[in-house]
């Protein structure tokens, strides 16, 4: 794996200007427009950041919300921060390699996990199965 970058100058130059505004300034996307909001393909999601293995498409599911929801992650490979920004309790969701926001995390999912990890398009990559 490539080294991380080491300050907000590195960072810029390896993300688009919408992946650094999400990924290191905490911002979102906007709903329905992201790459993989209603992809259903399978394989294999990794952090845009640093390339770590978030999310198989087997956990994918329509949220609705348009962006790109599943109901796990792959083991340890996330960390989950307290997030008050808006006046609403929230739980944000980063890489637990590089630190980046990916999105955030909600008890109110469809499936037997209850949880809807609602994710920005631009913070992830989808490895297809081959």
């Amino acid at each position: 794996m490539k080294k991380l970058p080491k300050n907000d100058e590195e960072w810029k130059k390896k993300l688009t200007p919408e992946q650094y505004l999400v990924l290191r300034e905490k911002g979102t996307e906007s709903a329905f427009t992201g790459k993989y909001w209603n992809t259903k393909d399978k394989g294999m999601y990794h952090c845009v950041g640093c390339g770590a293995k978030l999310f198989s498409s087997d956990t994918k599911f329509d949220s609705g919300t348009g962006w790109p929801s599943f109901d796990k992650s792959l083991p340890g490979t996330v960390n989950f921060i307290s997030d008050n920004n808006l006046g609403i309790q929230r739980t944000e969701v980063v890489c637990a390699k590089c630190k980046s926001h990916l999105g955030h995390i909600f008890n109110d999912g469809p499936t037997k996990t209850g949880k809807r990890y609602c994710i920005n398009s631009c913070s992830i990559n989808l490895e297809n199965k081959s």
